[in-house]
């Protein structure tokens, strides 16, 4: 097959039939996937930030594993505004507490499941005038998770806007999953269930 395809593997680097394989930070087994430890360790060890160029560092580390972290957006919001230019870089208690419980959060993350393209998927969607939220899921298992604030300009936006654009941006970020599969989506906004019908 490789030479078919014209690829080269050098037999002393190859390994064959493992039970997971550690790939860009996650570790991937037949029960799904989960951080890699030794990432893990390093966010333990994170002190708590005294400039704006470390903030940024955790976040983005933190933000790299935003998937297995439910309301991502929302906890790291007192973070990401002292990263802001027209901010203050004010460490509060609010920082403080968004810092540990992002730590905490990645060290008990979930095992996500690998997905399985023969079952439909169930995508969950809430909205408030803080974030857009949703989870993506398989067999009642978590597959990932999605947040995001809001935009200036969003945060006049009705709630059945709000609602439907937590949908969108679900079926957005999603969409390699889902074009072409069965799925169902969930909303605890009723107006939007006379859209979809």
């Amino acid at each position: 097959v490789l030479k078919e395809k014209q690829l080269f593997a050098k037999l002393s680097k190859c390994e064959f039939w493992l039970s997971e394989v550690k790939f860009l930070g996650h570790v991937i087994s037949t029960q799904g996937i989960v951080v890699d430890p030794t990432k893990v360790e390093a966010v333990l060890r994170w002190e708590c930030s005294k400039s704006v160029t470390e903030v940024r560092g955790f976040v983005g580390l933190d933000g790299y594993y935003r998937r297995f972290i439910e309301g991502f957006s929302k906890i790291v919001m007192p973070l990401t505004q002292l990263t802001r230019k027209d901010h203050p870089f004010v460490w509060t208690e609010e920082c403080e507490k968004s810092f540990q419980e992002l730590k905490e959060k990645l060290t008990s993350s979930p095992v996500l499941i690998l997905s399985d393209p023969n079952k439909s998927f169930e995508v969950y969607c809430d909205a408030s005038h803080q974030g857009l939220g949703c989870v993506l899921m398989q067999d009642r298992q978590v597959m990932a998770y999605a947040s995001r604030q809001l935009k200036t300009h969003e945060r006049n936006y009705p709630t059945h806007n709000l609602e439907l654009a937590a949908v969108v941006f679900s079926l957005k970020i999603w969409r390699n999953y889902l074009y072409g599969a069965k799925f169902d989506v969930f909303s605890d906004h009723k107006s939007l269930k006379y859209l979809f019908d």
